[in-house]
């Protein structure tokens, strides 16, 4: 691994992981927004490796790949432990729309970097938007429990706020995956000669 300070960032990401599990199941009150600020921190991290990288020609492979797998990973682990914890359909059904667009988007980049076309399936603004969008939502959702009994929660209505902004994300998330299946339905329909 190229030591330089983007990969260092986004290796920390990875690292942040697992401690933002361990701080959800801490047997205190404020284990839910500990989370949420060490997600919130994860999330820091992958806008500034990416500008870094980008501002001072620090880009390589292994910061390439690892990157939107960091991205991937925090989204997924976090999703399943506010699943796990709420289980409701409020926050199932959207974290199950954002986890599919993942793997979705994932292997049509994948598959259409083998065909020479990655161009056609390049990050777009709504692609950034649904990026931001989630940042929020999970950190919202994370750090508020639905009982209002977590730290510097004192009603339900911050939780329904969160849940709102998951679903708003989950939206944002199905609206950038057909702006991507779009692009690249020419390459998808072909037929081989």
């Amino acid at each position: 691994m190229p030591l330089n300070l983007p990969n260092i960032l986004t290796s920390i990401r990875v690292v942040l992981i697992p401690l933002m599990v361990v701080m959800f199941y801490m047997p205190v009150y404020w284990a839910s927004f500990a989370a949420a600020v060490v997600f919130w921190v994860a999330c820091i991290t992958d806008y500034w490796d990416g500008y870094l990288a980008r501002k001072m020609n620090l880009m390589t492979p292994f910061g390439a790949f690892l990157d939107p797998v960091a991205d991937k990973l925090i989204v997924v682990v976090s999703l399943m432990i506010v699943v796990e914890r709420d289980q409701t359909l409020w926050v199932t059904v959207p974290a199950l729309i954002i986890v599919a667009r993942e793997v979705i988007i994932s292997a049509l980049r994948e598959w259409m970097a083998e065909v020479g076309k990655s161009a056609n399936v390049a990050v777009s603004f709504i692609g950034k938007a649904k990026t931001l969008a989630q940042m929020f939502a999970i950190t919202g959702v994370l750090g508020i429990e639905p009982s209002g009994t977590g730290a510097f929660v004192s009603s339900d209505g911050w939780y329904i706020a969160a849940i709102a902004s998951l679903v708003f994300a989950a939206i944002l998330t199905l609206w950038s995956m057909v702006t991507y299946l779009i692009a690249a339905w020419p390459e998808l329909s072909a037929t081989n000669n």
